[in-house]
Formats: structure tokens, sequence, C-alpha cells
């Protein structure tokens, strides 16, 4: 179906662009090339595949932009629920995208150092290695930050959803849960960091909600009569 007759379809097609692009950046280049506690292995590793790092850094960068895309077109969708909770919406996720943008910095300066350098040359490499393995650590402590707006966003997005009328309420209950976990997670992180993969796991079946409902954007999608209907709705309210 035609995107400007489904506008439900676009923004799913957005979100799971933009989460596919995400998770090769944050799941699979770390999970393939970082080893925990050795700082001379994981410099090995992606000294060898610099390829993919680079990628990794690439693609971070290109899914947090295209996140401001898909609160717009996710805003589009559901102003006409209640505009201020959609406006709320966007702010709180357009605030996460610099954070994570800056935090990729730990990510160049980590590869700087595994490179070395003449300016570098007078540090050993088992120190550099060292260094770098701090970077990439401030790396994962920067995800931590933005991890509260990733879940904060989602209370306004749950609330619309829930209210909308054209989608299912229990995808806005399921996302409201997810945004409780992602605060948990990133508070646990903080505070408690010893908790934090027990954490983790225990918070896995609520993520789920982002997944379930950008497919059913995807899938299913939102028919702008029924968005009509919700507005007209909500105004005569």
């Amino acid at each position: 179906m035609n995107s400007i007759k489904n506008p439900g379809r676009f923004a799913g097609l957005l979100y799971v662009l933009a989460s596919i692009v995400g998770f090769f950046a944050m799941g699979y280049v770390p999970n393939k090339l970082i080893v925990h506690g050795n700082a001379a292995a994981t410099a090995n590793n992606i000294l060898a595949s610099e390829t993919l790092f680079r990628l990794g850094i690439a693609s971070e960068i290109i899914g947090q932009a295209a996140f401001i895309f898909v609160a717009l077109a996710l805003y589009d969708l559901l102003k006409g629920v209640n505009q201020r909770h959609a406006s709320l919406m966007v702010l709180l996720i357009v605030v996460s995208i610099p954070i994570a943008f800056l935090n990729e910095l730990n990510s160049i300066a980590a590869l700087v150092l595994m490179r070395g350098g003449d300016f570098l040359s007078i540090v050993e490499k088992p120190q550099r290695d060292a260094l770098a393995m701090l970077f990439l650590k401030l790396h994962g402590q920067g995800f931590v930050v933005a991890e509260i707006f990733w879940g904060l966003w989602l209370f306004p997005l749950g609330l619309l959803v829930y209210r909308s009328r054209f989608l299912p309420r229990f995808l806005g209950i399921w996302l409201g849960l997810a945004g409780f976990a992602w605060v948990i997670l990133s508070l646990t992180a903080i505070l408690l960091p010893q908790y934090q993969n027990r954490v983790d796991s225990y918070c896995q079946p609520a993520f789920f909600g982002e997944i379930a409902f950008m497919l059913w954007l995807l899938i299913r999608g939102a028919k702008p009569q029924a968005v009509s209907a919700a507005a007209s709705s909500t105004a005569a309210a």
C-alpha cells in the first residue's frame, strides 16, 4: 500500500530500518570484536577488522540520524490523538541523539590509540591498548546515559498508541513497560552495576514491545480514515 495512504506503514518501515542499522552497530560489531577484560585481544581484533569497526561507527551515526525521521513520522501519525504528547515524544527521543553522536568520539579515540602514530610513539602498545579499552568502556557508559531517554520517549508514545483507537491498546501498554525497562536498566547500570546483566535479562520481555510495535506498523499500518476518526473524536471531547 502507498505510504501516503498508510502513514503507519511508512513510520514502521523507517523504524525497522533504523533499528536494523542500530542492532548492527550496537550488537553485532561489539560482540564480534570486543573481548571483555582483554585489551590486547580487543585491539588485535579491531585492527584486523578495522573496516568492520569503522562501519559500526558509521552505522551508529546513520541509525541515530534516521531516528529523527522515525520520530517525525510517528508525530505525523499520532499528533491527532494528542499534539502535546506527540511533541513531548519527539523532544525526548531527539534529546538522546546528540548524546549518541558525541559518544561515537569514544570509539574513534579508541581506534586512534590502537593504530598508534608518530605522536603516540612514546607510549608503549600495552598502555595504548589499555587506554583504548578505557574509551570503549566509556562508549558503553555513554549508551547508559542515552538509555534514560530511550525509555522516557516510550511513555508518551505508549500513551498515544493506547488512546489512538486505530492501534491495539496492548501495544501501548507494552511500550510503556519497555519505557520502564530502559529507565530501570540505565539507573541500575549507574547505581548498581553489579546487577546490570541480571536486570537486563529480566527486562528482555518488555523490550520486545518496541519490536512488536514496529512490526505491527510495518505489516498492518494505520489507515488514514481511522486516524481522522480518532482525531475528530479527540477534538469533540
